[in-house]
């Protein structure tokens, strides 16, 4: 029980960026003022994300990962809009397209979790193939724009990122014990709690589907498999950032990412880290 609150408190600390984006949500939704509400939660994402980096929250680097993610999240925006797959009550004075600029900062505060969960659980990955994983990634992510035109692909892109992944394992720390788990489980997971917060983002009305439009449904289920690929291409964003390690900034030994050709290696003594009591 102690490891679970203790592993519940660190989950905790690395959503932070996403809890704030719910309660700006929710703030502009129910106080009275004096901008449009769209315009109001990308002032408070803004700020958010200043504040965050002012106080040591998130580091330089991590913001330009989540900047990153934005960009990323925004160009499929974009397009997933003019397709029609949902759309947006309150666009604001400062949209593109119908898509309102906050839009990109959920995609954002998925980036800003991986990033503190790396920090925070002391992650490393092993057995990983960058090329044959960042491959996989960059289909699934084109996968989201081709489906629309020719067949949706999802399916097999999940078995070549089971294949892909197969010897793949990402290990985490909670208190003083070291844990591991399959990487590609960690997505189905991560995916699982993004759909949730996708059906509570979507009853706060920060984008509706077109099922949605006269009265609020459970999001489809389906959509589940949308966000465990979705995480794919988050988590290879920061791993390829955090392969770099030793190389272009940082000490070798702080390397997270071992791929699976290289050679294990030597033990480094990790940091003390205070316990959780």
């Amino acid at each position: 029980m102690r490891q679970l609150l203790r592993f519940a408190w660190l989950e905790a600390q690395c959503c932070l960026f996403a809890v704030l984006f719910f309660l700006g949500l929710a703030l502009v939704r129910v106080l009275p003022l004096p901008v449009d509400p769209a315009d109001a939660l990308l002032g408070w994402c803004l700020a958010v994300t200043l504040v965050l980096w002012l106080v040591g929250w998130e580091t330089g680097r991590e913001v330009a990962v989540i900047f990153g993610f934005h960009l990323i999240g925004l160009a499929l925006e974009l397009f997933k809009v003019r397709q029609g797959s949902w759309s947006y009550p309150d666009t604001g004075h400062v949209a593109i397209g119908g898509v309102p600029l906050y839009s990109g900062f959920m995609y954002a505060a998925v980036g800003s979790y991986v990033c503190q969960a790396w920090r925070r659980f002391d992650l490393r990955i092993t057995g990983y193939r960058p090329r044959a994983t960042a491959g996989v990634a960059g289909l699934v992510y084109l996968n989201f724009f081709t489906s629309h035109v020719t067949w949706d692909v999802r399916l097999p892109l999940a078995v070549a990122l089971l294949v892909v992944t197969r010897r793949t394992w990402v290990h985490f720390t909670v208190g003083r014990r070291r844990y591991a788990m399959p990487l590609a489980l960690s997505f189905g997971l991560i995916g699982f709690f993004l759909w949730v917060a996708e059906n509570a983002a979507t009853w706060l009305r920060a984008w509706q589907y077109p099922s949605q439009e006269s009265v609020w449904t459970l999001v489809h289920a389906a959509k589940l498999g949308s966000w465990s690929l979705l995480v794919v291409v988050s988590i290879v964003l920061v791993a390829a950032v955090k392969s770099r390690e030793g190389r272009l900034y940082g000490d070798a030994g702080d390397l997270t990412v071992q791929r699976a050709y290289d050679a294990p290696p030597e033990p480094v003594a990790r940091r003390e880290r205070t316990p959780v009591r």
